[in-house]
């Protein structure tokens, strides 16, 4: 039985409702799981309009069991929460921000009932929705709030390069004081975790330093000494196959030459910069992204999510360049963790 996948549209004034509809008029997509589309009607009826070419109808259904999962066919679960005649694609607004995060409670609602096999997020704004009135720094936030869920970490793949951070979302400043060593020791399980998730049996895990060169053995900070070195050690003990601190300036092409399975980062860029540097792609010639593939995964959720690794690009929306590969990948994955979970 396919695994039936729930797919936000993200922000319907961004890039989201259009590389779904690029995704979805694709039939190798139905040959890999039962596609379900959350969103508003007028949004892709509005594209649709616009582009003809692409011959797809639009499958109003109330309930995942009433989908008919057939290439040509969308099935939407309509929130009808945008009126096109007055919405501005390319915009911020509280319009759109509410909207993005009312498909995201959608997705999630229908994943804990178990309708849904998983769900895969379209980038949302964090100003459109913080404007609507709902303070949260971004998906991920969301969805561990809505699931009571206090353990939980990101992480970022683009092929087999994959990445945990032990936080996301908070100032430099605040990312050094939250690295801990139960904190750490958290995340390394959940790597370990998610790795077996995706079929690797017995992951390495790669743990970074925080400071230059791992700190020089106190040299240049004394967190790896007195932090992470001690997490690592206990990861080991739990048999988890855990290595670190390592300098964080090499030890990401060793995972990408396949010395690792997984890094732990210890705050936002320092995972984020090396795989957007591999997974974005721009042209210089064109001006324009040639390829956006990275993936965001959600880990210590009871539910599955995968998300886009992108924002929703509101300067390109409307006009019809934006790449679905990312989509394409989180879908993938979000299968692929399905499958093995």
């Amino acid at each position: 039985m396919k695994k039936r996948i729930g797919i936000t549209m993200g922000d319907p004034a961004g890039i989201g409702p259009e590389i779904a509809l690029k995704v979805f008029n694709d039939p190798k997509l139905y040959r890999r799981c039962q596609p379900l589309l959350v969103g508003d009607r007028s949004v892709l009826d509005f594209y649709l309009n616009k582009h003809p070419e692409i011959d797809l109808k639009v499958h109003v259904i109330a309930t995942p069991e009433a989908g008919r999962y057939q290439f040509g066919s969308i099935d939407l679960i309509d929130l009808s929460l945008v009126d096109m005649e007055t919405f501005k694609v390319g915009a911020v607004s509280a319009t759109g921000g509410h909207a993005a995060f009312e498909y995201v409670n959608k997705v999630i609602d229908l994943a804990l009932a178990k309708e849904i096999d998983a769900t895969v997020t379209n980038p949302l704004n964090k100003e459109a929705m913080n404007l609507a009135g709902h303070q949260y720094a971004g998906h991920t936030e969301i969805y561990a709030r809505r699931t009571h869920t206090d353990q939980y970490t990101m992480l970022l793949a683009d092929g087999d390069l994959r990445v945990v951070h032990v936080s996301t979302h908070v100032s430099l400043r605040e990312a050094c004081d939250r690295v801990k060593k139960d904190r750490v020791l958290e995340v390394i399980r959940i790597a370990h975790t998610a790795c077996q998730n995706l079929g690797i049996k017995n992951p390495r895990i790669a743990v970074a330093g925080l400071n230059p060169h791992s700190g020089e053995n106190g040299l240049f900070g004394r967190e790896e000494i007195d932090e992470i070195n001690p997490a690592v050690e206990m990861a080991q003990v739990a048999g988890i196959q855990a290595f670190g601190a390592l300098p964080p300036d090499t030890v990401f092409s060793k995972a990408r030459g396949g010395l690792f399975d997984i890094v732990v980062a210890m705050y936002h860029d320092q995972g984020h910069i090396p795989l957007k540097l591999l997974g974005f792609v721009y042209d210089r010639k064109k001006s324009a992204w040639a390829a956006i593939k990275g993936v965001n995964i959600t880990l210590g959720l009871p539910i599955i999510r995968t998300s886009v690794d992108h924002g929703t690009a509101f300067d390109q929306a409307g006009q019809w360049t934006a790449s679905a590969d990312s989509l394409n990948n989180a879908i993938d994955y979000a299968i692929r963790l399905a499958e093995n979970t």
